[in-house]
């Protein structure tokens, strides 16, 4: 039976996985198949060698990648989740020709610019601060050769999102961001044990995480903050801001902020992802 979720409409993954279609993709994912508790095949997703299967196998079969290695200290990013940005942010910029993107924090997966590409054939720009990071990300853009549509810059300044990496001659199409959750180190790993008390007493580690993917002094809130103040130094090369936020309360303070900078659009978009509920904001100058 499969499980109907409520993803964006353009999403592929909305009718659940099907898992003899993925297993002929990857046969690595084989191993990791079961029989849930309603007897439907699944995996076990407190395993993490299981889920970086699942996720790898999703790419090879629905998205034409080819291969996708990335170290296991690094998040493996949900595929289904990922693409539905994506979609958003298609939505948004209807119309616009030669489609070019800033991913703010491309990590070692460099998964929304595979995403883009495939889907929606578009070009890329991503960054990140973690020198070993994009060098991962360069691996898997080599080896889907995808030179072409996918350029990568380092972040040198921690204090910086947006400056060092635009570049005079730049323009945009939108920028696009999943920015760190939690205020410290010490913060995500309170987080991560309580995750892995709620899926059970003999739940294997499932949330690895570099720094920088999961913390930024101040938190979400204070990289949001700093991310549109700097959009504002950079508003002819944009046409769109964008960034996921995960706590609903700091939305309505980047709105106020945004007015003050100048901002004469700004969105929310919700995301509805079976029981999460989260959303993309986006503002233009």
């Amino acid at each position: 039976m499969k499980k109907e979720t409520n993803f964006h409409p353009n999403s592929i993954h909305n009718s659940g996985y099907e898992f003899q279609k993925l297993i002929k993709a990857n046969p690595a994912l084989e191993p990791f198949v079961i029989k849930n508790e309603y007897k439907n095949l699944s995996i076990d997703f407190s395993d993490p060698r299981a889920v970086k299967e699942l996720n790898r196998s999703l790419l090879f079969a629905d998205y034409n990648i080819k291969k996708w290695e990335f170290p296991d200290e690094n998040l493996c990013p949900p595929i289904p989740g990922r693409v539905d940005y994506i979609h958003h942010l298609n939505d948004l910029i209807k119309g616009e020709k030669e489609i070019s993107i800033l991913d703010i924090g491309t990590g070692a997966t460099c998964i929304y610019p595979l995403l883009g590409a495939s889907v929606y054939d578009w070009s890329f720009v991503g960054t990140d601060i973690d020198l070993n990071s994009l060098d991962a990300a360069q691996d898997i853009i080599d080896d889907n050769e995808l030179d072409p549509q996918i350029l990568l810059r380092q972040q040198f300044d921690e204090n910086d999102i947006l400056t060092g990496i635009i570049e005079p001659e730049d323009s945009f199409t939108a920028t696009m961001c999943n920015p760190p959750f939690y205020k410290s180190a010490e913060e995500a790993r309170g987080a991560n044990r309580r995750k892995t008390r709620n899926l059970g007493t003999n739940a294997v580690r499932n949330f690895a995480g570099s720094n920088n993917e999961l913390w930024y002094v101040g938190g979400e809130k204070a990289f949001l903050h700093n991310y549109l103040y700097q959009s504002s130094l950079y508003k002819k090369q944009a046409v769109w801001f964008t960034s996921l936020v995960s706590k609903k309360e700091n939305v309505e303070s980047l709105q106020k902020s945004g007015k003050k900078l100048g901002i004469q659009e700004f969105k929310v978009i919700p995301m509805h992802q079976g029981n999460k509920v989260t959303r993309i904001v986006a503002w233009k100058f």
